[in-house]
């Protein structure tokens, strides 16, 4: 096996789009490399960090088990929707109580950037929207990707992360999509090969 690849499937009702993204993904994936797999739709958690960081919130069974995975994976791969231009509040709930300082990253006294916690993993976002990507991306700056790449996974020492845009689904053929079902599979084969995820 080539490595452990963590693949999260954030959409909230696992019979779309992304969960068949995922499924090919994984499917190219496990080709070479163990997989471990989590559906947003099946996970029992509170998703609002009720206090910040100021009071300790414990972490439900399923975002423990999350945490652990990333820690062991070598890859993680993020499948979720772009709802008006970011990402599902339950998927942003998740992240909110697993990312948190002393696992993703960690203060420290005279320093102003966190040190990150997760470095050596590498990360591969997919997401699918209604708008063409170019709009996306140009007119409306991606937020979305700018969120989980930038401002979290980057920020908590994964690199390189790779981001694919799956889009406008609202008027994607069957032969679209069908195209966009095997470049993930592709993709998830890719993973396997060091700088190419």
């Amino acid at each position: 096996m080539a490595g452990h690849i963590v693949i999260l499937n954030g959409h909230p009702d696992q019979q779309r789009l992304c969960g068949a993204l995922a499924d090919r993904f994984q499917k190219g994936a496990e080709q070479h490399s163990s997989i471990t797999r989590f559906d947003l739709a099946d996970m029992a958690f509170d998703a609002n960090l009720a206090h910040g960081y100021q009071q300790i919130q414990p972490l439900e069974e399923d975002l423990l088990a999350l945490r652990q995975a990333i820690t062991d994976c070598d890859h993680l791969v993020i499948v979720a929707p772009v709802w008006w231009g970011g990402i599902p509040a339950r998927l942003k709930g998740l992240i909110d109580r697993t990312f948190l300082p002393g696992f993703a990253f960690r203060y420290e006294a005279n320093q102003t950037l966190p040190t990150q916690l997760l470095k050596g993993r590498r990360a591969t976002l997919l997401f699918t929207l209604d708008t063409p990507p170019w709009y996306f991306r140009w007119v409306q700056k991606a937020p979305a990707v700018y969120q989980l790449d930038k401002a979290t996974l980057s920020f908590s020492g994964f690199r390189p992360v790779k981001t694919l845009l799956f889009g406008p689904v609202i008027k994607a053929s069957e032969q679209r999509i069908d195209q966009w079902l095997q470049q993930a599979e592709s993709l998830g084969l890719k993973a396997g090969v060091k700088g190419r995820s």
